[in-house]
């Protein structure tokens, strides 16, 4: 939610549905030993390390989402123009001459990408944060945009961008059913769609370069899938794969020839592997593995399509390079700056990359990496109003649960604070972050949210519950019907482990976190009411039951996934075991603070999943502080609204755990928070809502 994707951009696409599961596992981190200093000496007290501002932290970044273009010649990344994100353009060899070729005047451009066809990009929006992308093409020598998707009401997803075919791209659409996505070879110079193929009910394709349908996937009635191939007589059977494997096994890509199946594959093993299925032999071959993480990133050759390098993460991101062209490119890059090395953008014919470098205290750093001169530039970094404050690392911890799962956990610490080990003096307020999805994973590496709650005094800890992704099917698996049950048990573990290494004082603990993480904040103050000191749940599902009702139309061919891994809303039986993990179901247990952040547009959380426990809490006299963003969807977009959300939030944290504050000031200046619920419980959070009122 703070806009930040640290430039990385994955060299191989991956399958859609994989990409929405592993997008947490493609950030890249860097964790190191040392103590907080100051360019003066060692920090000694909390007044040695000013507060960083808000708008500091959670204003879009300088620059991200750095890209090049396939024939060298433009850099490009996202930037704010006036106060929203657009695109910015230079010519490759001058980037500080960099300029905007879009003009998004309220809701920032939520990513984009170079095509083939020289000089053209491609670009999504959406309303409000309804996730209705509508898909324009813009050519940056002339400034022109077209619009190539329909205007509102239909879910656009690109499917394939070809060199063979530059002037060309494939893009489904969910114009005809809105479950479905039919594909259409879309002209980017005229903006002219035409029908490739009509869907039977497949959740995604997969495509050659020329454009031919290969592959597609459909799921079974066990919440499995199977993979179809195309022939001329129509569909076959390819590969099966069980719900068990479900997450963690998927085709991928295929090479120019067509005749290579590249795919990650966990059946048979725990990890997922990466793997070459020969189409022709039948032959499968392992190309990398790890036996304690799925493989997480992939780098392959612009043209040629072989895979060069592999990464997997398990408390950080190990990479094996495979092919011995660009182990000198590897072996020089990492003596070029501190940190990770992250994101790949190259050039077709692969004479230059950009490279990102991340540390866990510090921003981004780019550079333009000139293969035959085997030099690297430096370009920028994403904040550079970071470097000027003291920032906390990050340390890696493996938290054990109560059945014997390792957690794979981050713990920061406030910079000034002395440790033996990771154990400080006394112990501290402490906020439990927990991450979205629930399929996805908290890394290592810079993050906002905790550099932010570190820096106003709490110790912050992050845990890669049971479901999380990364860490092998059987870890996965464990979280099958398990949310808010023994999901929530790891949650609980680790706040114990904190307590008994005298990291946490047990009367200061926050539980926060948004989509998932906001349901498991709710879980947390109702079903375990004397863990935590307060809760944050920003679009946070309460009624499990109302949330499966409700999700997204082209979600719906997926529902025996979630039928099987969450809970089966269309049976009795399921109903009331969906229920029961309902924090709805409990609200009477509330009895510690808590405060909901949601957006009036959120298709996959409804506004209603916050109404109605905010209409519970109320009934039962039970006080709640209801924070609604009429312009937003799941999480705040719009920076204006992000920097009024964690205002409210840090001044709530101030009041039940007493760490520093930033007064809220104007940091309502452009959002368009409402607050139909308990204004008054939070201290300064009328007098701010009246200057809003004022300034409108």
């Amino acid at each position: 939610m703070t806009g930040d994707d640290g430039g990385m951009e994955m060299a191989l696409v991956l399958g859609r549905r994989w990409m929405q599961i592993a997008a947490a596992l493609l950030a890249v981190a860097i964790v190191g030993a040392g103590s907080a200093v100051l360019k003066g000496g060692l920090l000694r007290a909390m007044e040695d390390v000013p507060l960083i501002p808000r708008d500091v932290l959670f204003s879009d970044p300088d620059r991200t989402s750095v890209q090049i273009s396939p024939d060298g010649r433009w850099i490009s990344f996202l930037a704010p123009r006036n106060g929203v994100l657009n695109v910015w353009v230079a010519p490759a060899d001058a980037p500080d001459a960099a300029a905007p070729v879009t003009d998004a005047r309220d809701r920032g451009i939520a990513g984009y990408s170079w095509t083939y066809l020289d000089s053209h990009l491609i670009y999504v929006q959406d309303t409000a944060g309804d996730e209705n992308w509508r898909l324009y093409r813009l050519d940056v020598t002339t400034g022109e945009s077209v619009l190539l998707t329909p205007e509102s009401g239909v879910n656009a997803q690109i499917v394939a961008i070809s060199p063979k075919h530059p002037q060309e791209i494939v893009v489904g659409l969910n114009d005809r059913l809105p479950e479905w996505h039919d594909l259409y070879r879309v002209d980017l110079r005229t903006g002219e769609r035409a029908l490739l193929h009509e869907n039977e009910g497949m959740l995604r394709y997969l495509l050659d370069d020329d454009y031919n349908v290969r592959f597609a996937e459909t799921m079974t009635p066990d919440g499995g899938t199977l993979v179809l191939a195309r022939t001329e007589e129509g569909w076959e059977p390819f590969m099966q794969i069980s719900m068990e494997d479900a997450l963690t096994t998927a085709v991928l890509d295929l090479d120019p020839s067509g005749t290579k199946l590249y795919a990650i594959d966990s059946r048979d093993r725990n990890t997922a592997a990466l793997v070459i299925l020969d189409l022709e032999t039948g032959e499968k071959t392992v190309v990398y593995e790890d036996p304690k993480a799925d493989v997480s990133h992939a780098l392959i050759h612009p043209t040629q399509k072989t895979i060069q390098a592999a990464a997997s993460t398990y408390e950080k991101t190990v990479w094996q390079v495979l092919d011995p062209e660009i182990e000198a490119d590897f072996q020089y890059l990492k003596t070029v700056a501190d940190g990770e090395l992250a994101g790949f953008s190259r050039t077709l014919d692969d004479s230059v990359w950009i490279v990102a470098y991340v540390v866990d205290d510090g921003p981004v750093r780019y550079y333009r990496y000139d293969r035959k001169k085997r030099r690297a530039e430096f370009l920028f970094t994403n904040r550079s109003a970071l470097e000027e404050y003291t920032l906390a690392r990050m340390h890696p911890v493996i938290i054990p649960s109560r059945d014997g799962l390792e957690l794979v956990s981050y713990l920061t610490l406030p910079p000034w604070v002395k440790t033996d080990g990771l154990r400080p003096e006394r112990p501290l307020p402490m906020v439990l972050e927990v991450h979205g999805g629930p399929w996805s994973r908290d890394t290592w590496g810079y993050n906002t949210l905790h550099q932010w709650l570190a820096n106003r005094g709490y110790a912050v800890l992050s845990v890669n519950f049971r479901g999380s992704v990364g860490f092998g099917k059987q870890f996965l698996n464990a979280g099958i019907r398990e949310w808010g049950g023994k999901m929530h048990d790891d949650l609980i573990d680790a706040v114990q482990w904190a307590i008994a290494q005298g990291i946490a004082d047990p009367d200061k603990i926050c539980i926060s976190g948004g989509s998932y993480g906001g349901y498991a904040a709710l879980v947390g103050l109702t079903m375990t009411p004397d863990v935590f000191a307060c809760g944050v749940s920003i679009v946070g599902p309460s009624n499990l039951v109302t949330l499966l009702e409700s999700i997204p139309p082209y979600w719906t061919p997926q529902i025996e996934f979630f039928a099987t891994r969450v809970g089966d809303h269309r049976t009795p039986e399921g109903r009331e075991f969906l229920l029961e993990r309902s924090p709805i179901t409990y609200v009477d247990q509330i009895k510690k603070p808590l405060l909901i952040g949601q957006g009036a547009n959120d298709p996959r959380v409804k506004q209603s999943e916050s109404d109605q426990i905010v209409a519970a809490m109320q009934e039962a006299g039970i006080p709640v502080t209801y924070v609604l963003y009429p312009d937003e969807g799941h999480g705040f977009a719009r920076p204006q609204n992000r920097l009024s959300f964690y205002a409210i939030q840090e001044a709530f944290f101030h009041q039940h755990l007493g760490g520093r504050l930033e007064p809220i000031g104007d940091d309502f200046a452009g959002s368009s928070l409402t607050v139909p619920e308990g204004a008054s419980e939070i201290p300064g959070l009328e007098e701010a809502l009246e200057r809003l009122r004022g300034a409108e």
